[in-house]
C-alpha cells in the first residue's frame, strides 16, 4: 500500500479513546501534526501528564467513560476514524478487578461499535493484544493465521475480554449505517509490551521495586524471547492501518486493504526481557537480581499474590494499596517465549519499524535519568526499616516503662550499656544526630534540588545517613 503520509488525516476528524494516556496522547500529538482538522479523547481523566504536548485549537478533550453511552455518543457525532485505546486490566492489581475489565473492555467496545454505526463513521482501528493467542505455550514467528484461544484456557480475565473484543470488532467490519450510505470498516493492531518515555505500567513499577530492593529474582531461562515495540513504532502502524481502511482508494474502492484484519506489531527484534531492561537498570544504578526462578515456581509465587490479592479485592481501587509483586500471566509474559511475524503488517500496511530497540532504550534511559534527577532518591527499605524500627526501639527502651515487647529489649540494652542513664545519652546523641543531619540536608537541598529540599529534610530526620548520603552523591555529580 503506497499512500500519501496524510493521506485520510487532513482535514478530518477523530477521536481517541484514553487519549490522555501514555499511547492514547502520542497517537493524538501525531494525528494534529499530521494537519487533522480536530482530535478528540474521550478519557476519565481531565489532565494528565501529556496535556500540555495537547494544548492545541484542534485537540477537544471530552471527560467521560467508555462504558456511559451518552459520553460515547457524544464524543463520536460527527467523527470520521475512531481510535479505540482505552481498555482496564493490563497489569498489576487492575488484572483482579473482573467486573471493571469486562464492563470496559468488553461493553464499551459495544457501545463505541454500535455509536460508529448510528452515526456513520466510517473507520475504526481497534488496538488488541497477543494474549488473544496467547496463554502461556511457546509461539514463535507466529502469525495471524493463529485461532483465538478458546475462552476457557485464558489464563487472565484480561486476555479473555479483549479476544471477545477483537472478535466483535472485526465482525462488525462491513456493517452498513442505520442513517446513511455506507459501511463501517474496522481492523486491529496487537502490539507488543510497549515501552517509551512516560510508559506507565511496567516500567515504572520494575523500577520502583528494583529501587526499594524488592526485585529478588528474574523467570525463566536467557534463551527466553518476548517481542517489544516501542511507542512511536505503535503510532506509526495504528495511523498506517487507519489509511488501510479507506474505501475510496483507486483500485480498491469499497475493499479497504485492512477491512476485517488482525496485525501484529512489534520492533521485530525479539528479546529477553530482563536483558532488554538491564541498560535501563544499570543507568539506574539499579542491579538486575542474579537469581533466577523456573516458571513453574514463579507460577507458585503468582498464585499465591492472586489469592491474597483476591481475598483483598475490596481495596484494590484505593491509591495507597501497592501493586503485587507477580501475577500468573506475568510469569508467562516474561517466562515464556512468544514473539510474532511482522509479514503480514509490511506487506499490507506497509509498516516497518522508523525507531530501533536501541534508539527506543536510549531515549527510556535519557528519560527516566531525568526523572531520578528531579524527585526524591533513597535507600532500600531494608535500611527503612532498620532505621525506623532502630529509633523506635531505641527511644522506647530509654523513655518508657517496660512494657510487653520493650521489656527483654530493655533488659538486653541494660545488660549491653549498663544503665538506663547511658542507654538516654546514646538516644539523646543519636536523635540530636539525625536533627543536625536533617538540618544540613535542608539547606545542601536549596542549592542542588530546591523542589525537593522538604523532602530530603524529612527523609533525612528519619533515616540519617542513610538518606544524607544520597543527596551529598546527588550534589557532587
Amino acid at each position: 500500500m503506497h499512500l500519501s503520509e496524510n493521506e485520510g488525516i487532513e482535514g478530518k476528524t477523530f477521536l481517541v479513546t484514553g487519549g490522555l494516556g501514555f499511547v492514547g496522547a502520542a497517537l493524538c500529538h501525531e494525528l494534529l501534526r499530521r494537519g487533522a482538522h480536530q482530535v478528540r479523547s474521550l478519557d476519565l481523566r481531565s489532565s494528565s501528564p501529556w496535556s500540555s504536548l495537547l494544548s492545541q485549537p484542534a485537540f477537544v478533550s471530552f471527560i467521560g467513560d467508555i462504558t456511559n453511552q451518552k459520553d460515547v455518543k457524544k464524543a463520536l457525532r460527527g467523527v470520521d476514524c475512531v481510535f479505540h485505546v482505552a481498555s482496564y486490566g493490563m497489569s498489576g492489581k487492575d488484572m483482579l478487578q473482573f467486573g471493571r475489565i469486562d464492563k470496559v473492555n468488553i461493553s464499551g467496545t459495544c457501545l463505541i461499535l454500535d455509536a460508529c454505526v448510528e452515526f456513520g463513521v466510517k473507520r475504526l482501528v481497534y488496538v488488541s493484544t497477543p494474549n488473544v493467542v496467547f496463554a502461556g505455550k511457546e509461539i514463535i514467528n507466529g502469525d495471524e493465521t493463529m485461532p483465538y484461544l478458546p475462552l476457557d484456557d485464558h489464563i487472565d480475565p484480561y486476555g479473555r475480554s479483549k479476544s471477545l473484543a477483537e472478535q466483535l470488532v472485526l465482525k462488525y467490519n462491513g456493517c452498513p449505517f442505520r442513517e446513511k450510505n455506507g459501511h463501517l470498516y474496522t481492523c486491529a493492531i496487537r502490539p507488543a509490551a510497549i515501552y517509551g518515555p512516560g510508559e506507565e505500567r511496567h516500567f515504572p513499577r520494575m523500577l520502583n521495586l528494583a529501587k526499594l530492593g524488592l526485585l529478588f529474582f528474574t523467570v525463566g531461562d536467557s534463551t527466553v524471547k518476548q517481542d517489544w515495540l516501542y511507542v512511536d513504532n505503535l503510532v506509526l502502524a495504528l495511523i498506517l492501518a487507519s489509511m488501510a481502511l479507506l474505501d475510496d482508494i483507486p483500485g480498491r474502492e469499497g475493499c479497504p486493504v485492512a477491512a476485517g484484519q488482525a496485525y501484529f506489531i512489534s520492533d521485530g527484534c525479539p528479546i529477553n526481557s530482563f536483558e532488554f531492561c538491564r541498560p535501563l537498570f544499570k543507568s539506574m544504578e539499579y542491579d538486575l537480581p542474579k537469581t533466577s526462578l523456573s516458571v513453574p515456581s514463579a507460577l507458585l509465587v503468582g498464585k499465591l499474590f492472586w489469592v491474597l490479592y483476591t481475598i483483598l479485592s475490596p481495596w484494590l481501587n484505593k491509591s495507597w494499596f501497592p501493586q503485587p509483586l507477580l501475577l500468573p500471566i506475568e510469569v508467562y509474559k516474561v517466562g515464556v517465549t512468544h514473539y510474532f511475524s511482522l509479514r503480514k503488517a509490511k506487506e499490507e500496511l506497509g509498516y516497518f519499524p522508523m525507531v530501533s530497540p536501541q534508539e527506543g532504550m536510549t531515549a527510556m534511559i535519557t528519560y527516566w535519568k531525568d526523572r531520578k534527577r528531579k524527585s526524591l532518591d533513597g535507600p532500600t527499605i531494608y535500611a527503612w526499616l532498620f532505621c525506623i524500627l532502630g529509633m523506635s526501639t531505641l527511644i522506647g527502651v530509654a523513655l518508657f516503662p517496660n512494657f510487653g515487647p520493650f521489656s527483654p529489649i530493655k533488659a538486653l540494652a541494660l545488660f549491653l550499656y549498663g544503665s538506663l542513664h547511658n542507654i538516654r545519652i546514646i538516644c539523646f546523641l543519636a536523635v540530636g544526630m539525625h536533627i543536625v543531619e536533617s538540618i544540613y540536608a535542608w539547606n545542601l537541598a536549596k542549592k542542588v534540588d530546591p523542589d525537593n529540599a522538604t523532602g530530603w529534610c524529612l527523609q533525612t530526620l528519619a533515616l540519617g545517613i542513610f538518606s544524607l548520603r544520597f543527596l551529598l552523591k546527588r550534589a557532587k555529580s
